[in-house]
């Protein structure tokens, strides 16, 4: 068997996918679980919300964690945790067991986040470390976009417990995967947990701080459009499966715009100036799929522009850290992008139930892309020496 870096690449695009796809299994089904199981839209959201949750505690020490035990190990219970919370999900009518499965699922998917970062840095660096980097990230859209496809059929064929035990399935598949076909490069060992320390400045704190609050509030704005869109065009004459599969084209482009959009900011020179400019037109073209204005066109247009921004706002906290600061500071980066998309998601359901209009939490979307608008211009202000003026040019 070939066991070159862009086989493994595969390999962990493919189990990092399984993630994606449970992540959406509640997403997908929003409306389902609403009349099946008699859950108003924030409880919706708050089970959306809940697998991302662990993250906030599990992020900064589950790199001390695979330090200790190996990448390798770290993914393993990961993936068995997914599976384990996935069959609890599929099992169960109580919202209180609903919600423990997805916490456990989280769990272990926030694990599984962590332990593939590095097992793709392993691999890639020195090489080509952002292109595999940015291959790994475009297997969250993917297994979404798989999702929303494939979840809302097997819901109405099997009832909507076979989308979890699918779930499920997926995680212990990709642990399998990765058992039989991934392999360390040569020299990657564990080794003995290292002293922890925060080491950051006073200015990296405030750097990573904001760019973790720009990354998960802008995955917010992304998450509030895959999980209700389809509820909205549901209202429109769309059958739910008609409207998850033209929801589902947003993740299809996103594998090729998120790459798409880091080239471009870097080529422009001028990064934050582009970021800030795809931002806005993110936020325009999202807003306007609140309207019933050539819907197909709007969303087609929406799907070009969303993924333009994500390429450079994941690559705000590499630019701000010190390299003996980065492990911390990336633990950092992540608790505040669990934190973000534990808590916020659960607002877009509530936006919906309150106002009582389908179109809320697309309108709770664009909003969340005009505050990363904010973080970014911060951000570009912070590194520019606070001279807010100069924070969107070279």
């Amino acid at each position: 068997m070939i066991r070159s870096r862009w086989f493994m690449l595969i390999v962990l695009f493919l189990a990092r996918t399984a993630m994606a796809v449970q992540f959406q299994s509640v997403g997908s089904l929003g409306p389902i679980l609403a009349q099946d199981l008699a859950l108003d839209y924030a409880a919706i959201g708050t089970l959306i919300g809940l697998y991302m949750l662990p993250g906030v505690v599990i992020a900064l020490p589950g790199g001390v964690l695979m330090q200790r035990f190996g990448a390798t190990t770290i993914a393993f219970v990961g993936l068995a945790a997914m599976a384990a919370g996935g069959m609890l999900m599929g099992t169960t009518t109580s919202f209180a067991l609903l919600a423990a499965g997805r916490l456990v699922s989280g769990t272990g998917a926030v694990l599984l986040n962590v332990a593939l970062t590095k097992m793709t840095a392993d691999w890639f660096v020195g090489r080509e470390i952002v292109t595999a980097m940015s291959i790994l990230i475009a297997s969250w859209p993917f297994g979404i976009a798989l999702a929303l496809v494939g979840f809302v059929p097997l819901a109405s064929a099997y009832g909507w417990p076979a989308v979890m035990h699918a779930g499920a399935a997926f995680a212990l598949a990709s642990l399998a995967l990765i058992a039989a076909a991934y392999r360390n490069p040569p020299g990657v060992a564990a080794t003995d947990v290292p002293r922890l320390e925060l080491n950051l400045t006073s200015r990296e704190w405030l750097l990573v701080l904001i760019a973790g609050g720009a990354w998960g509030i802008f995955n917010v704005a992304y998450i509030s459009i895959v999980s209700f869109t389809p509820g909205l065009y549901a209202t429109r004459g769309y059958s739910l499966a008609q409207a998850s599969g033209l929801v589902s084209v947003l993740g299809w482009s996103l594998i090729v715009t998120i790459p798409l959009g880091g080239y471009l900011a870097e080529a422009s020179r001028r990064p934050y100036a582009t970021t800030a400019a795809a931002l806005v037109l993110a936020a325009a073209s999202t807003a306007m799929l609140a309207t019933n204005i050539a819907p197909l066109v709007v969303f087609a247009v929406a799907a070009l522009l969303i993924g333009l921004p994500a390429g450079p706002l994941m690559a705000m906290p590499a630019q701000a850290l010190r390299a003996e600061s980065r492990a911390p500071g990336m633990g950092v980066f992540y608790t505040c992008y669990y934190a973000a998309m534990a808590l916020l998601p659960g607002l877009a359901g509530m936006a919906r139930d309150v106002t009582g209009n389908p179109a809320a939490p697309v309108l709770f979307a664009a909003t969340m892309m005009l505050l990363t608008l904010i973080c970014v211009v911060s951000f570009a202000a912070v590194m520019r020496g606070g001279k807010v003026a100069a924070a969107l040019v070279p």
